[in-house]
């Protein structure tokens, strides 16, 4: 099912932050593939996290590349960032019409679970890295808004 996406940089659930997801239930199995359908459906869209779609549980989607399959991300959690640091320009589903420079780790390693609530880790560069934290700061109730580049 495609779920309504939230927006405004003032929109109050946007601003929370999300709780872990404690168990793997059907109901999570049916919301994390909505999120993969809405992001799917959005075809400007790269990466959805669940608060976008008003749900405070830290699950995150990301398809930075249209021939890559979309990457689930359940309680992702940064291990290692590498010290070297781009800025580049950023956009979201939930701001639209803002594009703003966001400095952002190159590298990054990330733990999380998959759909069937086995561990993952990922190794991630460039734009993919890139995606993953921007997703992530949204479980923070952080909005590129917040880290724009002066």
């Amino acid at each position: 099912m495609i779920l309504e996406i939230l927006q405004g940089a003032n929109n109050p659930t946007l601003r929370q932050k999300a709780e872990p997801v404690k168990q793997i239930t059907a109901e999570i199995k049916q919301l994390v593939l909505d999120i993969k359908e809405t992001l799917e459906a959005h075809l400007d869209g790269i990466g959805l996290a669940a608060p976008q779609v008003g749900q405070l549980l830290r699950i995150i989607a990301v398809k930075p590349y249209p021939e890559q399959e979309t990457l689930i991300l359940i309680n992702p959690e940064i291990k290692k960032k590498s010290w070297s640091k781009e800025i580049m320009i950023e956009g979201c589903l939930s701001l639209p019409r803002t594009a703003l420079p966001v400095k952002r780790a190159k590298k990054i390693a990330v733990e999380a679970l998959d759909i069937n609530g086995q561990k993952i880790k990922i190794k991630a560069k460039d734009f993919l890295a890139r995606v993953i934290q921007h997703e992530i700061d949204h479980l923070e109730g952080i909005l590129i808004t917040d880290k724009k580049e002066r």
